[in-house]
């Protein structure tokens, strides 16, 4: 696979602008990223300009903490849907996982991958809260939900994504569920590790300094 389709490039800061959007997307193209990943209010700018192009729109749903109720995280990936979104990256509700209430987090997530029929769902488990054995845990409930991707961290919680952490998300997904690295990956160093650790997708913002940084190591 061509090394740039393996980046999510992200801009979910609170200060974007329309501005920092369209350079998002202009950004993309020209490295040819699999995504841009913008906030809910920022998809149909981000779906207008990439309009035609293989660069997938992706946005968050229940981000950054994961604590809004089901309802809530259907209606703005349906929203978001409606919009031009065809990937979405879900937070999990962490304290219904600690609290072993497993039934309620696999509706959780099943009930937006059921809103948006045929699209990519990206579960978010925010690795940093969670032990060895929760990560397991979260991973087999995102599968049987019907996510497509587990996903390591929303970056805005203190976690990061570690390669532990991508290595017990990858030995316990089903075949045809793929794991993203999400978290503070800065480098291509810190890229390479988590794709050598099962990553098949990176989210980060510094997509344009990675693929730099490896197209300086091809050489």
């Amino acid at each position: 696979m061509k090394f740039s389709k393996y980046i999510d490039y992200t801009n979910l800061k609170p200060t974007a602008t329309e501005a920092d959007i369209r350079r998002l997307c202009e950004e993309a193209l020209h490295y040819d990223f699999a995504s841009v990943c913008v906030n809910p209010c920022d998809v149909a700018l981000a779906a207008s300009l990439l309009e035609g192009s293989d660069v997938a729109v992706c946005t968050v749903i229940g981000f950054p903490l994961g604590r809004n109720t089901t309802q809530i995280k259907v209606a703005e990936a349906e929203k978001a849907l409606a919009d031009g979104c065809t990937e979405f990256d879900m937070v999990l509700n962490v304290g219904w996982l600690k609290e072993k209430k497993y039934d309620a987090v696999r509706a959780d997530i099943s009930a937006v991958v059921n809103a948006v029929p045929q699209k990519i769902v990206k579960a978010i488990l925010e690795t940093g809260f969670l032990a060895p054995e929760e990560i397991a845990i979260a991973t087999v409930l995102s599968c049987e939900a019907g996510a497509r991707f587990v996903k390591t961290c929303t970056g805005f919680t203190g976690g990061v994504a570690t390669e532990e952490a991508v290595r017990i998300m990858k030995s316990n997904v089903t075949p045809d569920v793929l794991v993203k690295a999400s978290g503070g990956i800065r480098s291509y160093r810190d890229a390479a590790a988590m794709i050598a650790a099962g990553a098949n997708r990176i989210g980060t913002s510094a997509g344009i300094a990675i693929t730099e940084d490896y197209l300086k190591f091809q050489k």
